[in-house]
């Protein structure tokens, strides 16, 4: 019910129980629940139209709040939302680099406390930590499997220690998946049934889906890896063991790398040296900023990546029957007008379902911060929307019962 508020933004009673189908009974004794918790409040009435005015109801925005980190070699993002998912704070750090992952964890939750206390919010009021980064992941031990430049990461029991450290309850989830909710809860998914997310990080690519406004994590949380569809099969080998992932071929790494090797183009972007694993996403960013001044060669090696992106994501597409389709991410924040026309035009064209319904393809207007804020839609759910058990975060908000239970 608190969900069907949030999306309303105002709704009567009456609505909720159009919307809901639940009587009026239960609506009436859920609501004055709600009020009574503090999580909505009656904000006046609607204009007659002919009996007794209805009161209107809303979330009490500030009445709980939420943090979302994404963690990435290159960068971590915080992000402080409210119970509406609309950001109150946001702060950039740097990345994981090549420390050990108990020093990022430990300066992980000094950050999380300044951003808490930068905004002036009550710590008791903050329901937990939504954390991020790439898959895939288990839930058990964190990163089971990792790209090469998080490779000490590995078995690192990582919403564990975050969770010790900071003292909130902390909810793990790939970046992808959280890009796609975070995208969701904006607003752009409107009544698409399925969508997805296509991220491109700073090393690699993903995917998070959406089926009917319901996030679909799959057997062990890591569907929807798009990056690692085959697209050659004689390919060039992938950090996975398979051969001509799109990754491989299309990922921001690969792209880097291939720039590097040529001498004249990696002079004029200021690109590192060839084994610089922690410059990877800088170097993109660099690379992107060259095409864009006109250097065709740094614009052929981003529109190559494209096409291979477009192939991956019509296979995508094909197998989901997808609707919508948004790319995010921190490296699509900044080469995004070179890819969306080119899966644009590959989806109009050889999308499978294309006589049927048109697929829409659209740029994120929040890439940079989307893993962030969705993992901070990831605790909000536990509150508004608990479907999947797992989610469910630890109590600690003293003997206050969940309102999620209604």
């Amino acid at each position: 019910m608190l969900d069907v508020i949030r999306a309303a933004g105002t709704i009567s009673r009456v609505g909720l129980i159009q919307a809901t189908g639940f009587t009026g009974a239960t609506i009436s004794t859920v609501v004055r629940r709600l009020i009574d918790d503090g999580l909505v409040m009656e904000i006046g009435r609607a204009e007659s139209t002919g009996g007794k005015p209805r009161v209107l109801l809303r979330l009490n925005h500030t009445s709980r709040y939420a943090v979302g980190v994404q963690l990435d070699h290159a960068g971590i993002t915080y992000v402080l939302t409210d119970l509406a998912g609309s950001v109150v704070s946001r702060i950039a750090r740097a990345g994981a680099g090549t420390a050990e992952p108990p020093a990022v964890v430990a300066r992980m939750a000094r950050e999380v406390r300044s951003l808490i206390d930068g905004a002036g919010v009550d710590p008791d009021r903050v329901l937990g930590i939504g954390l991020v980064s790439p898959g895939p992941l288990t839930p058990a031990s964190g990163m089971g499997l990792t790209p090469p430049v998080m490779r000490h990461w590995e078995d690192f029991p990582l919403d564990q220690a975050l969770s010790e450290a900071a003292r909130l309850p902390v909810v793990l989830d790939n970046d992808a998946t959280a890009a796609a909710l975070g995208e969701h809860w904006s607003g752009v998914v409107g009544t698409s049934r399925t969508f997805a997310a296509v991220y491109m990080g700073g090393t690699g690519i993903g995917t998070g889906l959406m089926i009917d406004g319901v996030v679909y994590r799959g057997a062990s949380g890591n569907a929807g890896e798009i990056g690692h569809i085959c697209l050659d099969v004689a390919g060039p080998v992938c950090w996975c063991g398979a051969r001509g992932c799109t990754e491989a071929l299309a990922g921001p790494a690969a792209v880097v790398a291939e720039a590097r090797a040529d001498g004249r183009l990696a002079r004029a972007a200021g690109l590192a040296k060839a084994d610089d694993q922690q410059r990877i996403a800088a170097d993109f960013a660099a690379l992107t900023r060259a095409a864009r001044r006109g250097d065709s060669t740094a614009r052929g090696l981003l529109e190559r990546s494209a096409r291979y992106l477009a192939v991956a994501s019509r296979t995508l597409a094909n197998i989901m029957d997808l609707e919508l389709l948004v790319l995010t991410g921190p490296s699509l924040a900044s080469a995004g007008s070179i890819y969306l026309p080119v899966v644009r035009d590959e989806l109009d064209r050889s999308f499978f379902a294309r006589a049927t319904h048109p697929i829409d393809v659209q740029l994120s207007t929040s890439a940079a911060a989307a893993p962030a804020i969705g993992a901070a839609t990831l605790v909000l759910q536990t509150e508004l929307v608990p479907l999947r058990e797992g989610l469910r975060l630890p109590g600690r908000l003293g003997s206050r019962e969940p309102a999620s239970a209604n």
